[in-house]
């Protein structure tokens, strides 16, 4: 496990989020968890399970998208929304 990795939300997930049955329980509070903020290793520790090989899945699926570690401070709160264009 990465531990220093951090993921966010894209705008796809954003939009998926509505409709929890489509993920199960463990990727979908993830992607409710992921803000940028969160390293793998809390994610997993809030999880209760090693998160990395979901965080690699829902990335490939277009879910998560990672943080440049550099960029932290800038990721999204819990309360942020993707704009409307």
């Amino acid at each position: 496990m990465n531990t220093h990795r951090r993921f966010r939300k894209t705008d796809k997930a954003w939009d998926m989020l509505v409709q929890p049955a489509r993920f199960g329980r463990c990727a979908y509070s993830l992607l409710l968890l992921a803000n940028g903020r969160r390293s793998e290793e809390e994610l997993s520790v809030l999880l209760g399970t090693d998160v990395s090989d979901l965080a690699r899945h829902l990335q490939a699926d277009g879910y998560l998208q990672p943080v440049d570690s550099t960029l932290a401070d800038e990721a999204e709160t819990d309360f942020d929304q993707p704009t409307l264009n």
